[in-house]
């Protein structure tokens, strides 16, 4: 055999090595890049709950501190109760953030009805827990943002090529952004 005829011969086999060991690192990169994504996204919700957590453990005093001032706003607490509870029962991050959202909104209701009450404005108690919570709705609207900005990047490497064939391949799906409800852009109405 001439030593060119086995140079030729030789030469297929080690492209065809290198082109499968280039392959193999990308598939390899590509599937850790999306492991890593899957795992922030983990970590951003944790941090949402977090926050929701923070603003659960305001709202009993919040409550408690109005409740002494005015006992016949009865339907607004029990709706903040229920909301609490739905909460506490969802599993998945969808049913969390919309049982969070039916918390917002329970408290706006309770900010406006406090609104009329001069004697609430006054209160010491009631102010300071209101600052705390508004401190606490700005954590969480910062929180769901982040949210929202790192699963939108994991989709777009779940949903473009050629990360779209390695996520099928691996069973990567998109992921759920946060979406406030459909009522959250109308003001709550309250009749006293």
């Amino acid at each position: 055999m001439e030593p060119t005829s086995f140079r030729k011969w030789a030469t297929w086999p080690v492209i065809i090595g290198i082109v499968l060991v280039l392959l193999a690192l990308f598939v390899g990169g590509k599937y850790n890049s999306l492991v890593k994504s899957n795992e922030s996204i983990d970590a951003q919700w944790a941090q949402v709950e977090s926050q929701y957590q923070r603003r659960f453990d305001l709202i009993p005093n919040l409550v408690n501190s109005v409740k002494g001032i005015m006992n016949q706003e009865q339907e607004v607490f029990q709706a903040i109760a229920d909301a609490r509870t739905r909460y506490s029962g969802a599993v998945s991050p969808e049913a969390r953030a919309g049982a969070a959202t039916q918390v917002e909104s329970a408290l706006a209701r309770l900010l406006v009805i406090m609104e009329n009450y001069p004697q609430l404005r006054s209160a010491d108690t009631v102010q300071s827990l209101m600052a705390e919570l508004s401190g606490t709705e700005n954590r969480i609207s910062v929180e769901r943002m982040r949210y929202n900005e790192i699963v939108r990047d994991y989709n777009v490497s779940v949903k473009t090529f050629p990360g779209s064939l390695v996520a099928s391949l691996f069973g990567f799906a998109p992921r759920t952004m946060f979406e406030a409800v459909e009522s959250a852009d109308t003001p709550p109405t309250v009749e006293l």
